[in-house]
């Protein structure tokens, strides 16, 4: 595995030390001086934060004078994705503004990176829209509810992922039709649940917050009894099977009168490499490198399956682009497994929040992934390949729950509001000492009033932000591809 270091990013935002030890954590990045106070003590800290920066500052949004045009942002972003893909990512961000917002979480690092912060940081998400939340199966065979994308999770301030998330939620009620009352409604009742739920996990015990977990009953718990019953069948019937049983008849199947994953160009396809000769002996040798990163159990389960094929699948918004290899495998009694390969970069928090202690962005996401979950996928890896490339490994999908945004009237989306701001509060509880962002927030409002006007505001800059993309598209100055 490539052992290159980047170099040094400038840091506009808090900048603390950086460890210099191989395989440092993360949490590095996060200020622990503080544990040497009391939790009283700690919470205080953070209510005197109010007296240079109240809590009603977060809702005002203006764009800095010195904002760079988004499109040169977006098309910076472009730098090392597959060219023939790039295409296809502006084609999905033109669906709709919310679609748009799910692919610029570099351009929104720039902007909250301007506006002012308690100097508090956490490992964060980094990527924290509501898309990237939903339900999946724990390695024990539980359904738990918890953010499931951190491609760009580093140590950064806290503000940042409640406000993407708040803002994404006003751009779901405009998807939605729903008016900017209830848009305003959800960021706050989102903000809200956060608010509350960090003062609960501030005032627990360290082994308390780290065994939490939002299950599948307590989201249950918070629906409507007609609904409770349609997510309920959505789970059982997601328990059934494997992800990968579930994945290999739409996947893969007999091509050319061997086992084979299906080519569906753009999409998923074979590129050239994959059809050399040698290509099973070269991903045989990447496998061992990547078995390396699995703790020894994991190692032997891995042990038990045989290689049969690799692919390209485009996957996700602001992913496009990104490499990012479905693998299948086959145990001896002829059971599929996929895993995932999706390449790695520097996160998009880097050249605001400081670069991460990990020279290898795949360990980036794996140590963050599994800072910020209650529990982690079972084969959560990562490697660098043959042409240098990085990535992390995970199951394609294991008993994975995607929430149907597109259905929800206004009363689920408030449901699916709090129960996302109740798990971001716990992934920062998780990873960090909160007390202070506890004491912070208080038990008033005005920090949930604020993301209600901070996400009306940053979703009007989406939508401009929006149609200077689709202008650029008319002009010819980016290439869309618009799936059928």
């Amino acid at each position: 595995m490539s052992t290159r270091k980047r170099k040094p990013v400038a840091r506009s935002g808090p900048s603390p030390k950086k460890s210099r030890k191989a395989g440092a954590h993360e949490a590095a990045h996060i200020d622990t001086a503080t544990h040497r106070s009391s939790p009283q003590e700690r919470a205080e800290a953070g209510k005197a934060l109010r007296n240079t920066l109240p809590r009603n500052a977060f809702g005002e949004w203006k764009a800095h004078a010195t904002r760079k045009d988004p499109i040169k942002i977006l098309k910076a972003a472009d730098a090392g994705r597959l060219p023939e893909l790039v295409p296809i990512r502006y084609g999905r961000m033109l669906q709709s503004p919310f679609a748009f917002y799910r692919g610029t979480a570099g351009l929104m690092a720039a902007d909250l990176a301007k506006m002012p912060a308690t100097g508090l940081r956490v490992q964060a998400c980094g990527d924290s829209h509501l898309m990237n939340f939903g339900g999946f199966a724990t390695p024990e065979r539980n359904v738990i509810f918890d953010i499931n994308d951190f491609d760009e999770t580093l140590p950064a301030p806290w503000e940042w992922d409640i406000q993407r998330l708040a803002t994404s939620f006003v751009l779901a009620a405009r998807s939605a039709g729903l008016p900017d009352t209830k848009g305003r409604d959800l960021a706050e009742t989102c903000a809200r649940s956060y608010r509350k739920n960090i003062g609960k996990f501030a005032a627990m015990h360290p082994l308390e917050v780290w065994y939490s977990r939002v299950t599948a009953r307590d989201l249950l718990d918070l629906l409507p009894p007609a609904d409770r019953k349609r997510l309920q069948a959505r789970i059982d019937a997601a328990l059934k099977h494997t992800g990968s049983e579930m994945d290999f008849p739409k996947l893969a199947g007999v091509v050319h009168g061997r086992l084979a994953i299906r080519d569906t160009p753009p999409l998923i396809y074979h590129p050239d490499v994959a059809r050399a000769p040698d290509f099973l002996d070269m991903l045989g040798k990447l496998f061992e490198a990547y078995r390396e990163t699995l703790p020894d159990d994991r190692r032997v389960l891995l042990d038990r399956y045989q290689l049969v094929d690799a692919a390209i699948k485009v996957v996700g918004v602001g992913s496009v682009g990104r490499r990012c290899w479905i693998v299948l495998l086959m145990s001896d009694s002829n059971e599929p497994m996929f895993l995932q390969f999706k390449e790695a970069v520097a996160s998009v928090l880097e050249p605001y929040a400081g670069a991460s202690v990990f020279a290898h962005p795949g360990q980036r996401v794996v140590a963050g992934q599994r800072l910020m979950q209650p529990t982690s996928d079972l084969f959560l890896g990562w490697v660098t390949s043959w042409n240098g490339a990085d990535f992390y490994v995970r199951q394609l999908r294991d008993a994975k729950i995607k929430p149907l945004v597109e259905t929800m009237n206004a009363t689920l989306l408030r449901t699916y509001a709090k129960a996302c701001g109740w798990v971001l509060a716990r992934a920062h509880a998780k990873a960090s000492d909160v007390c202070q962002i506890s004491g912070y927030l208080g038990t008033s409002p005005q920090f949930d009033e604020a993301m209600g006007r901070f996400g009306l505001a940053y979703a009007d800059q989406a939508e401009k932000d929006y149609a200077a993309l689709k202008r650029a598209v008319r002009e010819g100055r980016i290439v869309a591809f618009q799936e059928i």
